[in-house]
């Protein structure tokens, strides 16, 4: 049994909180501007390259040993599930699906999270609210999808696939999350961090190397700007941030920061990118929400 959090612990959990629900609503915007001319892979492969090798350099500067050779394994795992599935996955998806609108899929997180946590040993089972709640949001899916059902277009075809992308990703940051606060709780954080974001860096540059994608890499100072972002404050920031605070907040209550991280990203989204927004994304978002706040409502009344 792990020791419980203490009060020091769970204030700084919950300023920590704050800043997942600040950082990474505006990161949904990062990687779009990025993709303006960088390929999904290198992009995503660099940004958490660039992360890791600040992390670890600061660690040796203080004297801070990684984690030892037992224990890198399972982060290797972590790395696979919440950096390659998951942040790879949301970058190819925004090739095709707006950045506002790619925030409002991953909200389908707790979902994910919900129904993670009932296959494992302790975790909380579902029940009729759970599924409810998991009806409502995929409803929010149907009415955003629906129409691009019946098109033929590619781009019709190609928004369906970032879409289906969005919950692969969900599901992979889930698992990722739920077997990270089971097995590295007292791991150091920086350190699992910052193997975590090296060893998904490197799988993401492999992916690049076999899709041919690093050829067709190119910058300019938006996009630079917009990579450097994503490499320290949207990295370093909000991963060690999101981190901490699993460790020391129930998991139901962390995945409240999928309720902010959409609202930010489709203002930002509509306000500097002119991304689309009508009454149809906003029903769907809008349902997609209620089924969050229904699941999560059922844990709060425990």
């Amino acid at each position: 049994m792990t020791p419980p959090s203490s009060p020091r612990e769970r204030r700084l959990a919950y300023f920590a909180w704050v800043a997942v629900c600040i950082i990474w609503g505006t990161t949904y915007l990062g990687i779009r501007v990025t993709l303006e001319t960088m390929p999904p892979a290198p992009m995503a492969a660099m940004r958490w390259l660039i992360a890791s090798v600040i992390l670890i350099a600061s660690l040796r500067a203080h004297g801070e040993p990684l984690p030892p050779a037992s224990r890198r394994a399972s982060i290797a795992l972590m790395g696979f599930l919440m950096i390659f599935v998951g942040n790879g996955g949301v970058a190819y998806a925004e090739l095709w699906v707006p950045s506002g609108l790619a925030a409002v899929m991953v909200a389908t997180s707790p979902f994910w999270m919900a129904g993670v946590e009932a296959f494992f040993s302790g975790g909380e089972r579902l029940n009729r609210r759970t599924l409810a709640g998991l009806l409502i949001g995929f409803s929010g899916i149907v009415v955003l999808v629906w129409p691009e059902l019946s098109m033929k277009t590619s781009d019709s075809r190609y928004f369906l696939i970032g879409v289906a992308l969005l919950q692969v990703a969900s599901l992979g940051w889930s698992l990722g999350s739920a077997y990270s606060r089971r097995s590295s709780r007292q791991d150091h954080v920086l350190g699992t961090t910052a193997l975590q974001m090296l060893i998904g860096g490197v799988l993401l540059g492999v992916l690049g190397l076999v899709r041919g994608e690093w050829s067709q890499l190119a910058f300019n100072p938006r996009t630079s700007i917009a990579l450097i972002y994503l490499g320290t404050v949207g990295a370093i920031g909000g991963f060690v941030a999101y981190t901490y605070a699993l460790r020391h907040l129930p998991v139901s209550f962390v995945s409240l920061y999928a309720y902010i991280n959409p609202i930010i990203a489709v203002v930002l989204g509509v306000l500097l990118l002119g991304e689309p927004f009508n009454l149809r994304i906003a029903a769907a978002a809008a349902l997609v929400l209620a089924g969050v706040a229904v699941v999560q409502s059922k844990t709060a009344k425990k």
